[in-house]
């Protein structure tokens, strides 16, 4: 039996807070009375999520670009300052633009490595200090995609950082394993909704067609999946990648060619 009651007063950061898989995520760990830092870029994005989740415990706010090797040591530093070191770090944030290779910047493909993989690194290598410094056994959550398997045209670059970003939770999970910090993780389900990435009713109505279970992802799928993850009826797993994609990731499905239905 999952037992979430393990995950109250737990502290967690969440980067990529107020989009779609943000908002949920924060959400689902709010439900559980869990404590939050909430950073994305904009601070008053972040303001009106505080204010939708409506915390018993107010969280930390940090505006921060995930770009910036500042801002990424004023995000540790806030942590540091306020809690001692988190219990839990999701790397949440992720950009998806749409693109021919032969017609990407140098500073766009840098961008997305940057938010992708190396903010996640450079947060992971941090937090792992913190909770190390003070013999917190935490854990870490990578968002990744079934895109790390299944290249895409226009998206080559994102499908090339999430690949590498599977490799760098397998290289996190091993060495902090010693340290009793497990590393995983999880790769959710089509969601229409980005803000960044702007998608036609006839794009969402043909994807969710092709998804096995027949539907887009919802606010307590991927997120039911992080806090089992986080939880510590997961405290043996580590180094693991969860789909939680209605069986997207499993296949294409055809449409059956025969008028007789299939038994």
């Amino acid at each position: 039996m999952i037992d979430l009651t393990c995950l109250k007063g737990k502290k967690v950061v969440l980067t990529g807070a107020y989009g779609v898989f943000g908002v949920w995520i924060a959400q689902a760990f709010n439900s559980v009375g869990a404590e939050l830092c909430l950073t994305g870029s904009r601070m008053n994005k972040l303001e009106e999520l505080a204010d939708k989740l409506q915390c018993s415990v107010p969280p930390l706010l940090v505006a921060a670009d995930l770009t910036s090797d500042s801002d990424l040591q004023r995000l540790t530093d806030t942590v540091r300052d306020a809690w001692g070191a988190p219990d839990i770090l999701i790397n949440n944030a992720g950009v998806y633009p749409s693109s021919f290779l032969l017609d990407l910047s140098n500073s766009e493909w840098d961008r997305i490595m940057d938010v992708n993989l190396r903010a996640p690194f450079v947060l992971s290598r941090d937090m792992a200090k913190l909770m190390i410094k003070e013999g917190v056994k935490g854990v870490i959550i990578n968002i990744s995609s079934g895109a790390a398997r299944k290249m895409r045209s226009t998206a080559v670059p994102y499908c090339v950082s999430k690949t590498a970003l599977d490799r760098l939770n397998l290289g996190l999970a091993l060495e902090l394993a010693e340290f009793g910090i497990r590393v995983n993780a999880v790769e959710p389900g089509f969601a229409a909704g980005s803000e960044s990435t702007h998608l036609t009713e006839e794009h969402v109505r043909k994807v969710e067609a092709n998804i096995p279970l027949g539907r887009s992802s919802g606010p307590e799928d991927a997120p039911s999946a992080i806090l089992y993850l986080c939880s510590d009826s997961a405290s043996f797993i580590t180094g693991a990648n969860l789909a939680v994609d209605g069986g997207n990731s499993a296949g294409v499905r055809v449409v059956y060619q025969d008028k007789k239905k299939p038994l």
